[in-house]
C-alpha cells in the first residue's frame, strides 16, 4: 500500500507532462504486444509449413509443393510460391532468384510494420521528460524570484525536485521501450534469415533436379 502511495504521489508531483508520457507508453507497449504475437504467429506457421514442404521439395514433387504453397497463407509459402511457379515455365535459376527477391520485398515491409513506433515512442517518452523537467524549472525559478529570501533555497530545492520526475518518468517509460524494440528486430531479422535460408535451399534443389534432367 506504501508503494502504491508512493508511486502515485511521484505521478501527481510530475506535472501535467506526466500523462502523455503515460499515454506514449501505454500505446508503445500496445504496439509492441502486437507485434510480438504477429512475429510469433508467423514463425510458428513457416517452420509448420516448411517442414511439411521440404520433403516434397527434396523429391522434386513441384505440382504438390506448389498446390500446398497455394493453399498455405504463411510467408515462407507466398516466398517459394512464386519461385515455384517460375519454375515451372523457365529454367535459368536467376529469374526463379528474381522472383523470390521479389516476394520478399513485399514480406519484409509487413513483418517490420509498426515496430519502428516502438523506438519512436521511447524517443517521444524521452523528450517529454526533459521538456517537463524545463518547463518545471522555470516555473521555480519564476515563483523562487519573488519569494523571501530566507525561503529561496528551500523552495528551489524542492521545486527542482518535482520538475525531475518528469525526466524519471520518462527515461522509465523510454527504457523498456528501447528493449522491447530490440526484441523485436531481432525476431523480425530471424525470420528474414529463415525465408532467405529455406529460399536458397529450394533454388539448390530446383537447380539441381533441372540439371539432371538436362544431363539425361
Amino acid at each position: 500500500m506504501d508503494a502504491m502511495y508512493a508511486i502515485v504521489r511521484f505521478f501527481v508531483a510530475g506535472g501535467p507532462f506526466m500523462y502523455p508520457i503515460l499515454i506514449v507508453f501505454a500505446v508503445g507497449i500496445a504496439i509492441a504486444i502486437e507485434r510480438y504475437w504477429t512475429l510469433a504467429q508467423v514463425r510458428r506457421k513457416n517452420e509448420g509449413m516448411w517442414s511439411r514442404l521440404q520433403p516434397a521439395l527434396s523429391n522434386g514433387d513441384f505440382e504438390k509443393a506448389r498446390k500446398m504453397t497455394s493453399e498455405d497463407d504463411s510467408t515462407v509459402s507466398q516466398l517459394l510460391g512464386m519461385g515455384l511457379a517460375r519454375q515451372g515455365a523457365v529454367r535459368r535459376r536467376e529469374d526463379i532468384e528474381i522472383a523470390m527477391e521479389e516476394s520478399m520485398m513485399e514480406i519484409i515491409p509487413k513483418l517490420e510494420k509498426r515496430t519502428a513506433y516502438v523506438a519512436l515512442g521511447a524517443s517521444i517518452a524521452t523528450l517529454l521528460g526533459l521538456l517537463g523537467t524545463i518547463m518545471g524549472l522555470i516555473e521555480a525559478f519564476t515563483a523562487v524570484a519573488n519569494a523571501n529570501p530566507a525561503e529561496k533555497a528551500d523552495l528551489l530545492s524542492a521545486s527542482i525536485s518535482v520538475a525531475m520526475n518528469t525526466t524519471a518518468f520518462g527515461l522509465i517509460a523510454a527504457i523498456p521501450l528501447l528493449v522491447t524494440h530490440s526484441v523485436l528486430a531481432a525476431k523480425t531479422s530471424e525470420i528474414v534469415d529463415s525465408l532467405e535460408m529455406a529460399s536458397v535451399k529450394a533454388l539448390n534443389v530446383i537447380t539441381a533436379l533441372a540439371k539432371r534432367k538436362a544431363e539425361a
